[in-house]
């Protein structure tokens, strides 16, 4: 196939700082201590940190077969009530891209582990079928030297936990995998608030971020007078800090102390009523919370920043 793509102009928003003109600390704060990343509880099955609820090789897919050399056919188009219209292959499984790949030019960064929880979709009979423009369809030269299908660029994989036609499992994977939609881009019905919130069916409202990834508060955290993170060094390996968001791109979260500060190591932070806030690396998926209750000290965000569930102060 010969190498061929289009170049997909990326626009960049820039992040609107949100003036502090409240004062922060709604909420008695707790004592200030240790960091605790997060340890396994004896007895109340509370998972630590680095750990997710089942064994995972961090890919998403606990190395599980997936579909590596299935050819990719006639491409078609699908249409996801969630997500609008998405890439499948001949068979009808969804095709995904990777956020650490590259499109200009087209690059990989998937393989072993990886390529098996998420195979890469080859290129040598894939074909451009209705509503998918064929000059947007290309290949990328791996490093084990086969070719890979591009799509506008990004490189084109399945996902092994994608077991029937129609499946999108993978979706939001590690905040990194996302349906690629007929252009090469996410595919996506409209972008997501910076935050905003869902009802779990365990915890209730709580606040997610773009991704839909769960929002975390730590309780040795403090609000006031100021917003002040206990979690640093490796702890932020663990709990990623959320990056500021514009108070308008927010849907169904406070607003009265939403506002973010500036870190020691000069990373700016984003608070929920001047709570810190931040997203846990052992939630694989939109929808996890296998960081609720870690260690005793991190629980999911509640839209007015209380932790959900987590024991009175």
């Amino acid at each position: 196939m010969k190498t061929t793509w289009r170049s997909a102009s990326l626009a960049a928003s820039a992040v609107a700082v949100l003036a502090l003109t409240t004062a922060c600390g709604q909420e008695t704060a707790p004592a200030a201590g240790s960091q605790n990343v997060g340890a396994t509880a004896a007895a109340g099955g509370v998972v630590g940190v680095g750990a997710s609820a089942s064994p995972s090789n961090g890919y998403g897919a606990d190395g599980q077969p997936g579909a590596a050399g299935q050819s990719a056919g006639k491409l078609a188009v699908s249409q996801n009530a969630e997500l609008g219209k998405t890439l499948t292959d001949g068979t009808g499984r969804t095709l995904y891209r990777f956020d650490a790949d590259t499109a200009e030019p087209p690059k990989s960064s998937c393989d072993g582990d990886c390529a098996t929880a998420w195979p890469p979709v080859p290129a040598d009979d894939a074909t451009a079928g209705a509503g998918i423009d064929k000059a947007l369809l290309g290949e990328v030269t791996r490093t084990d030297g086969s070719k890979q299908l591009t799509v506008g660029g990004w490189p084109a994989y399945r996902y092994a936990k994608d077991t029937k036609a129609g499946d999108i499992v993978g979706q939001g994977v590690g905040g990194k995998w996302f349906a690629l939609a007929p252009d090469g881009k996410k595919a996506t019905l409209a972008a997501k608030p910076g935050l905003s919130t869902r009802n779990d069916p365990k915890l209730g409202e709580i606040v997610v971020d773009k991704n839909g990834m769960t929002v975390y508060r730590f309780l040795k955290d403090e609000a006031w007078p100021k917003p002040v993170s206990a979690c640093t060094g490796t702890c932020l390996e663990k709990w990623p800090a959320v990056a500021p968001v514009a108070s308008d791109d927010t849907k169904g979260v406070q607003k009265k102390g939403l506002m973010n500060f500036t870190r020691p190591d000069g990373v700016k932070q984003q608070t929920i009523n001047c709570w810190p806030i931040y997203t846990f690396s052992g939630d694989a998926a939109a929808g996890d919370t296998n960081g609720q209750g870690v260690g005793g000290t991190w629980y999911a965000v509640a839209p007015d920043g209380k932790p959900v569930g987590a024991p009175k102060q």
